[in-house]
């Protein structure tokens, strides 16, 4: 397993520069999605104050011919400031800015889906609706090679590794703390973590989070997560399946209620929502991963606590059905669902966009409805 070159430069050496006053300038760093769906990219940008809000951030611009978003000859491309985070890597009053993406034109950009998921959640704002997204990961070198696994063959079985505890089972839990607090500084609301099955492999949460909130959490939980793992010199994977054979995938499990479902009787709305989300297998299954489907049917294999990607189910306590009923929810008779097909890499915007098209404004069939401003 190899780590980056970057990671063997001294990093006592530029702790002495950002120690350096910055006087009353602010570094803000932009955020964006790239043209892959699944890509961050970023840039930074020197204010001359401190913001308070997003409406002191200014639009900026750049190149999307080189992040697969236009051509060449018509590349600049806009950024739109949406969400505002404290900087964890170079400290207050420093920024991180989660953007959105418009074309030259003012269009949004193919994979800006948090524009149509902010109209979706304005729509559904009456019923409360909570998100909480279970992002599953794995650590690799920069060789491709997971963290820790010996290399020229495998670890030991599954068995040991889930919350586990000791050398020989918790790989990489420096990277783990390190980006559970640098989130927390953040202000994301990271709310756990755990080691998970197959070595090697990690789990945080975000939530709740209502409404458009999920996304973009999750979209910065995930920019902080790369940037941990840039310094530790080592890479993240969002894969679905990083590793063939007898290993568990990589899923982005999703928990969703609205108020109704979290008030004295809500097991009758959490059963509505179910049996709605049933009638739409298809088309939820194209949206939660980024291309369309592909990238789950190598999780999704009803093995490995997944559920058949080309069958619905649902149960209570039950990880291998596409949505599980806590049991605790059940014994309630209140509380909320998992949603465990969406994958890893999935768009957190486009789950819970889709979510809410079904369950809340009851569309069906494999479209989503085109609702004009």
């Amino acid at each position: 397993m190899a780590l980056s070159a970057s990671s063997t430069l001294c990093k006592e050496v530029k702790k002495t520069y950002m120690e350096l006053p910055q006087g009353d300038k602010v570094q803000a760093m932009y955020i964006w999605i790239d043209g892959t769906g699944e890509g961050l990219r970023c840039k930074t940008r020197t204010l001359d104050s401190e913001p308070k809000s997003i409406e002191d951030l200014p639009e900026w611009n750049f190149d999307g011919s080189s992040t697969y978003q236009s051509e060449g000859s018509n590349s600049d491309m806009f950024l739109i400031p949406v969400a505002m985070f404290r900087d964890p890597f170079r400290k207050d009053p420093n920024k991180l800015v989660m953007c959105e993406v418009l074309k030259y034109n003012r269009k949004l950009a193919e994979t800006n889906l948090r524009k149509t998921c902010k109209q979706i959640m304005d729509m559904a704002a009456d019923e409360h609706p909570w998100f909480g997204m279970e992002q599953e990961y794995t650590l690799l070198g920069v060789d491709g090679h997971p963290f820790g696994w010996p290399s020229n063959g495998f670890p030991g079985p599954q068995g040991p590794y889930y919350c586990g505890v000791g050398a020989d089972k918790a790989y990489g839990r420096d990277v783990v703390e390190a980006h559970y607090r640098a989130c927390l500084y953040a202000g994301v609301k990271i709310a756990g973590t755990n080691a998970e099955v197959m070595p090697a492999q990690w789990e945080f949460q975000v939530g709740p989070c209502e409404g458009i909130d999920m996304g973009d959490h999750l979209w910065i939980a995930r920019f902080i997560l790369h940037r941990v793992c840039e310094d530790f010199g080592l890479v993240v994977s969002f894969d679905p399946k990083p590793i063939t054979g007898n290993w568990n995938g990589a899923g982005c499990h999703t928990n969703y209620s609205t108020q109704k479902m979290r008030e004295d009787g809500g097991l009758k709305h959490i059963e509505e929502a179910i049996e709605c989300l049933s009638k739409r297998h298809g088309y939820h299954i194209r949206i939660y991963d980024p291309k369309g489907g592909s990238d789950n049917a190598r999780r999704l294999t009803g093995h490995h606590e997944t559920s058949d990607i080309n069958a619905f189910s649902a149960g209570v306590a039950n990880r291998s059905a596409s949505i599980r009923i806590p049991r605790q929810v059940g014994q309630d008779q209140k509380g909320y669902l998992e949603d465990r097909r969406p994958s890893a890499n999935c768009d957190p915007y486009a789950v819970t966009e889709a979510i809410i098209r079904t369950t809340i404004l009851k569309e069906s069939g494999d479209e989503p409805v085109d609702y004009k401003n």
